[in-house]
């Protein structure tokens, strides 16, 4: 199993390698990829040292799985030709996400859509991930009619310079900005560009992203993104309004069963999910599970994972995963 990682020395890059470690998935042959200004520079994987190629070279070699973290242009240009040439891409930007000709996948929901043909899959949104982990088995049972979510994001999810924009604050330095303010001690409502309808693009992708991952277009999402000064992991503030009514036991129950989701709700032992807890690992943690007693058939939760894991890094990595079990690469 030849394999690539593009866009490998960057933050998810360095992320999905320890995944791929971690699960020690099947690589006979490992490319690490990215930008022509660091082609020659060394990464280890499982204690051996692998030099940088760049993507033509990457292309010429013909893996049979291209894992990509590279950017959205970099998709738009490069995905296409790992396809003909044989590869399957498994891309982690926006580029492709709501093509309607490419799958969107979180494989706990809809990895069975996959076929031989599907030569290029996107990766969804990091914070769409962990929201759809948790409504999808709710969907199913009360179906969904209305959701408003109000995100609190982490300066990881921005990349690289804005973490080190955040330790130079909290450290008293002078040095380059990520964001058109400082995020020390501050909230920014301003994740992602904005668009001409007064919302930014990360929360459209909140409310289009879930519909295509669960195949109906029967409820609505809007989305408050918010920039919040912590290091990792993605937090959620999300209120549903189903169809049907819902007891809340059965509510805990059918998420605590759902592959991929922890429950952590107690209130009697201050237990709900926190970023501190959920740093480094793959779950996605669900708590403040509660009804809402201003609107019939409304129910609020706190949902909280790794933003740079299964947020990204480790959902690529588990549709790799099932590419392989199932022989469609």
């Amino acid at each position: 199993m030849k394999v690539a990682v593009v866009g490998a020395t960057g933050m998810v890059g360095e992320v999905m390698l320890k995944v791929l470690s971690e699960r020690n998935f099947p690589v006979t042959e490992l490319l690490l990829v990215a930008s022509e200004r660091s082609v020659g520079k060394k990464l280890s994987y499982k204690d051996k040292e692998y030099t940088i190629i760049g993507l033509a070279d990457a292309v010429a070699a013909k893996p049979e799985i291209a894992i990509f973290s590279a950017g959205g242009d970099t998709s738009l240009e490069w995905a296409p030709k790992f396809a003909e040439a044989g590869t399957t891409v498994i891309d982690n930007s926006s580029a492709w996400r709501m093509d309607p000709t490419k799958k969107l996948v979180v494989p706990e929901i809809n990895a069975s859509e996959l076929t031989k043909e599907d030569k290029i899959i996107a990766n969804p949104n990091c914070s769409t991930i962990q929201l759809v982990m948790a409504l999808a088995p709710l969907h199913e049972k009360y179906k969904m009619k209305r959701v408003v979510i109000s995100t609190y994001q982490s300066v990881s999810g921005t990349g690289v310079k804005a973490v080190r924009q955040l330790e130079n604050e909290m450290a008293g330095v002078q040095g380059e900005m990520a964001y058109p303010y400082p995020i020390n001690r501050n909230a920014l409502p301003h994740c992602d560009v904005f668009l001409e309808n007064g919302y930014t693009k990360e929360e459209m992708k909140l409310a289009r992203e879930p519909q295509k991952i669960l195949d109906d277009r029967s409820f609505s999402i809007s989305a408050t993104a918010v920039r919040i000064p912590t290091a990792g992991g993605h937090s959620e503030s999300v209120n549903i309004e189903f169809n049907n009514d819902f007891d809340l036991n059965d509510v805990r129950g059918l998420l605590n069963e759902t592959s991929g989701v922890t429950v952590q709700d107690n209130p009697d032992t201050n237990t709900y999910p926190m970023p501190i807890y959920a740093h480094d690992k793959d779950e996605v943690f669900v708590g403040r599970i509660r009804r809402d007693e201003s609107q019939r058939n409304t129910l609020n939760m706190w949902i909280v994972a790794d933003n740079l894991r299964k947020g990204a890094a480790t959902n690529a990595v588990q549709i790799a995963e099932y590419l392989v079990e199932n022989h469609l690469v």
